[in-house]
């Protein structure tokens, strides 16, 4: 029975969950699959990498931008009720205990299962045999200590800048008694202070550091026998090792490693930058600078050196985190890599396999021209959207194309196209993204080489980042001119197309051709159009097409008819979509929703969010897809967007969201979100308190969604095979219109 909605208030914040807390109930999640068993050890390495990856990001830009709040006196509440110094102090006593956990499964967890597989990673210098330190004492002399910069702090050397992100090692040193004043303490020095230890025996002590060098490999693999083991040990280990070798004729009274997390937040002001690709340029540079948020340390580092970090990095100690292990867990990427050991990665995947549609080496334009293709990827191969552009680069009929770049990979096969294009004297309008967070430098590098070769470049709208995914080709046929799109959830990058799911349609509709000329005008010009045909664009409608779709199926439920949400998405915390979804459910609607990362929607509220379940899934594929589907009274409508139920998404980004019209793609569509839905083994179930679980499998079905999907594209990609030995493959028909 439905609930009387007037008189609840859907915006009391006990109904919500703070952001970045519950951002870091998805990490949890992903530390979830580093510890459970059931995932190969090397999987559980790269989950654990995932997290220590996510955790810097985190602080970077969400702590960062807090901290800034509250810095600036900034007393405005979250959607929970929290200010900006609560939601501070939360976070940091939730990401010590996190950082915990990290490190307890590191060393409780996998480096055992490690050793116990033949891979042993060393701790110290102290566990190297004889033949082991001869070999890294010579690797130490050729190969590490030319690349050094080893810098003393005194009264003329000042401490040095410490870039964002660098692992160093941090030492005290004493002068030996027999060396004379030396270049360290001449003069004196406000640096220098008596060391009560007895190692320095009242001498005067100094601070250095050092570097550890990026450009060096992290992961060394020692000499031996691979039949009794492979034996690693870090750059870092060994660097500290040699500290003797870099401070000449003085004791090194402890040395240890650290880390600092900076400020990351460009804060560029548009209307003020009259280059956007300058400021941004020298806003890249400062992020080097940035405030110091974090200070991660080796557990049980000398007292005076840490004090010695927390005063020249001007930090706080509950910024400071202790480390029981190696700082920067992000290396175990590069352990995952060691060859050998398949036995212990995940093998229920190849290769993405073909779209039956276009099969490979067919024309693109052909098999469109027959149908509309839909596309899941990575499940499917993202080789049609790159065959795409460079067909359209070549063909003689293509007068235009035109396509927003969010983000790309190191040697984009497309930017290659798109300027092999502009060379052929076709029209090539590309927008690319500068405001793309950590990846600003590469596409400043990207819109540079594109301008050489022709294209005409620009950089999006004022105060608004371009986030949509669309391309736009225009060519010349028999009866006349047509326009090719595509429409995808995800970046046109065909690396992370790999990894990441995300669905994307090829069409020629001439409702959505029109559209897409429409969003272009709209975003190199000063064309906004006053109707749209099928796409709905933010920032100007999509968020008010939400709240219609939703409302309109509390309208149904209250007239007793079939109403329903199912919706796939990266985040939710837009308070005005969930005060919408809170409604609805109070009416009776039933909402499943597949939420990623961050969900400030609470379940089980009664009265309020009752008919809401929310679950997140992660597997061996980033979960990145965004699908809407909307019951609507028994006739069903489906879409899919670039954009997630967040403010920024939805106020703040040009974002396309694009119906799927098309009868046997919107089932395709609606049959992602029904798999996903039953999902029992990679999904973790939103409870009332905000925390997850794992979904209890008792008397249920094994089903692993990404494991479902692969299954059913290696069918199709040999069922197209089988249809094609046999000659009788005839490709769907039919576009959106």
């Amino acid at each position: 029975m439905a609930a009387n909605t007037t008189e609840i208030d859907f915006r009391n914040p006990d109904y919500y969950i703070n952001r970045e807390l519950s951002w870091l109930e998805f990490d949890r999640r992903c530390l979830s699959e580093a510890r459970t068993k059931e995932n190969p050890l090397f999987e559980r390495l790269k989950f654990l990498s995932i997290t220590a990856s996510n955790l810097d990001e985190f602080f970077m830009v969400r702590v960062a931008s807090l901290q800034d709040q509250e810095n600036a006196g900034y007393k405005k509440r979250d959607i929970a009720g929290m200010l900006p110094g609560e939601q501070l102090r939360a976070i940091l006593a939730e990401t010590h205990t996190f950082v915990q956990q990290q490190y307890w499964t590191y060393n409780r967890r996998l480096v055992p299962g490690l050793r116990d597989n033949g891979l042993i990673i060393l701790k110290s210098a102290d566990e190297l045999t004889e033949e082991e330190k001869a070999f890294l004492d010579r690797y130490f002399e050729n190969e590490v200590y030319p690349v050094l910069t080893p810098m003393a702090v005194d009264n003329t050397r000042p401490f040095p800048l410490i870039r964002n992100k660098s692992l160093n090692i941090g030492a005290i040193l004493a002068r030996r008694e027999s060396a004379g004043p030396g270049i360290l303490t001449k003069g004196g020095g406000k640096k220098s202070k008596k060391n009560t230890d007895k190692a320095g025996k009242g001498r005067a002590i100094e601070f250095a550091t050092v570097q550890v060098p990026g450009v060096l490999p992290r992961v060394i693999r020692l000499p031996g026998k691979k039949s009794e083991g492979i034996r690693v040990i870090l750059l870092e280990e060994v660097i500290r090792s040699h500290m003797d070798s870099l401070f000449l004729n003085y004791d090194v009274l402890g040395a240890c490693p650290y880390r600092i997390m900076r400020n990351a937040e460009l804060g560029v002001d548009e209307e003020e930058a009259e280059d956007l690709l300058k400021e941004i340029e020298n806003k890249l540079k400062r992020r080097q600078r940035g405030q110091t948020i974090r200070l991660e340390i080796e557990e049980g580092a000398d007292e005076s050196l840490l004090a010695f970090l927390m005063e020249e990095l001007s930090i706080d100690q509950d910024k400071v985190y202790p480390i029981d292990g190696p700082i920067d867990l992000t290396f175990l990427m590069k352990v995952y890599s060691i060859k050998g050991f398949d036995d212990l990665r995940e093998h229920g995947y190849a290769s993405p396999q073909e779209v039956p549609e276009i099969p490979h080496g067919s024309n693109v334009f052909d098999a469109v021209s027959r149908g509309d293709v839909f596309m899941h990827h990575p499940y499917q191969t993202f080789r049609p959207v790159v065959d795409f552009i460079r067909q359209a680069a070549e063909d003689p009929d293509v007068l235009a194309i035109k396509q927003t770049l969010y983000r790309v990979s190191g040697n984009s096969p497309i930017v290659a196209a798109l300027a092999r294009a502009a060379e052929n004297n076709k029209q090539v309008m590309v927008l690319v993204e500068l405001k793309a967070r950590f990846d600003e430098e590469h596409n400043i590098e990207w819109a540079r080489m594109l301008e050489r070769a022709g294209c005409h470049v620009i950089y999006g709208l004022v105060g608004l980042k371009t986030h949509s995914k669309i391309t736009l080709v225009v060519r010349r046929e028999a009866d006349g001119i047509r326009r090719y799109v595509h429409l995808g959830t995800g970046n046109y990058n065909d690396s992370t197309a790999k990894l990441y799911t995300d669905v994307g349609l090829l069409t020629c509709s001439e409702a959505i051709g029109e559209d897409a000329t429409a969003v272009f005008n709209m975003l190199s010009g000063y064309s906004e159009p006053r109707t749209w045909n099928r796409l709905t664009a933010a920032p100007l409608w999509l968020k008010n097409r939400f709240l219609y779709l939703i409302g309109r199926e509390k309208q149904h439920a209250l007239r007793g008819e079939t109403a329903g949400i199912k919706a796939k998405m990266n985040a939710l915390c837009d308070p005005d979509i969930i005060e919408a979804l809170y409604a609805a459910s109070a009416a009776g609607v039933r909402i499943d929703l597949i939420v990623r990362g961050i969900c400030c929607l609470k379940v089980g509220i009664p009265g309020v969010s009752e008919n809401i379940t929310v679950r997140s899934i992660v597997g061996n594929f980033l979960e990145h897809s965004r699908i809407y589907c909307f019951e609507n009274g028994g006739r069903p409508e489906v879409y899919a967007a670039s954009a997630d139920w967040m403010p920024r998404n939805l106020d703040r980004r040009v974002e396309i969201m694009f119906p799927l019209l098309n009868e046997e793609i919107r089932d395709k569509a609606v049959h992602i979100l029904d798999v996903e839905l039953a999902d029992t083994v990679k999904a973790h179930i939103l409870k009332p308190d905000g925390t997850y679980e794992r979904v209890d499998r008792r008397g249920k079905d094994l089903i692993d969604s990404q494991k479902v999907f692969c299954g059913e594209a290696v069918a199709a990609a040999s069922a197209l095979k089988e249809a094609k030995d046999s000659r009788t493959f005839i490709p769907q028909e039919g576009h959106q219109e």
